[in-house]
């Protein structure tokens, strides 16, 4: 019987091919028919309107900071401190993001869906990382050496006329280098995801199993209207 048999198989060879995709290929009828529903809907959802951009949000409209930027941070700082508190009975404390991590603007006018997919495609979700003073010293030093507006928010760093570190305060106080902070970012961060440096050490990571995406698409849904801008939570004194 062959379920008594107990020889293994083994794999010996592997055949690749190539399949050029040109106008060779055509469309099957009975294949788009079936998808073409579900391709409705999909789309149907992905652009139904869900706020509104009276401005075009862009990545390059600051120094150091800007509109875009900006928005999503203050969106991941909303939409994640309440998860942790409810989850820790701690307080986030501030959020910092990756430039690169942002692939496309928000032009103005009706906001939806697809485009929380146009400006977030991946699947990265959101940590939270407690780190202490020195390390959170280190983090700071980093975006002031950076070459790119890495969005923060609930943390204003103000560097003088030299560029040198002048102050920073964080959710409103000064920073304290004797204590820890909660900083809620991407898991993909986190991972030492593209080199960039941010979490080389932290103390602890906590996952939120909320996807970053998703804390964008809950947003747009709570609001009418995005107001944001570039401001002062990251500048260089004249």
């Amino acid at each position: 019987m062959t379920s008594c048999n107990n020889t293994k198989e083994q794999l010996s060879e592997i055949h690749g091919v190539q399949l050029k995709i040109d106008t060779a290929l055509y469309e099957v009828d009975s294949i788009n028919s079936y998808v073409e529903p579900y391709r409705n809907r999909i789309n149907q959802v992905l652009d139904s309107s869900l706020a509104y951009a009276p401005t075009s949000l862009l990545l390059d409209d600051g120094k150091r900071n800007t509109s875009l930027g900006n928005l999503i941070a203050d969106i991941v700082l909303e939409e994640t401190a309440p998860v942790f508190k409810s989850r820790t009975g701690e307080k986030l404390d501030f959020v910092v993001l990756n430039r690169g991590g942002l692939r496309s603007i928000i032009s103005s006018g009706n906001v939806t869906a697809r485009n929380a997919y146009e400006v977030m495609p991946f699947e990265n979700y959101i940590s939270i990382v407690r780190l202490n003073g020195t390390l959170v010293r280190e983090l700071i030093n980093f975006l002031v050496m950076a070459k790119r507006e890495h969005p923060i928010a609930g943390i204003q760093i103000i560097l003088d006329k030299k560029g040198a570190l002048d102050s920073v305060n964080i959710d409103g106080s000064p920073f304290d280098e004797s204590r820890s902070y909660y900083i809620a970012t991407s898991d993909y961060l986190v991972q030492g995801g593209a080199e960039v440096g941010f979490f080389k050490n932290v103390d602890s990571v906590i996952s939120t199993d909320y996807l970053l995406r998703n804390a964008i698409i809950d947003h747009f849904k709570k609001v009418d209207t995005l107001r944001t801008s570039v401001d002062d939570r990251f500048i260089q004194l004249d």
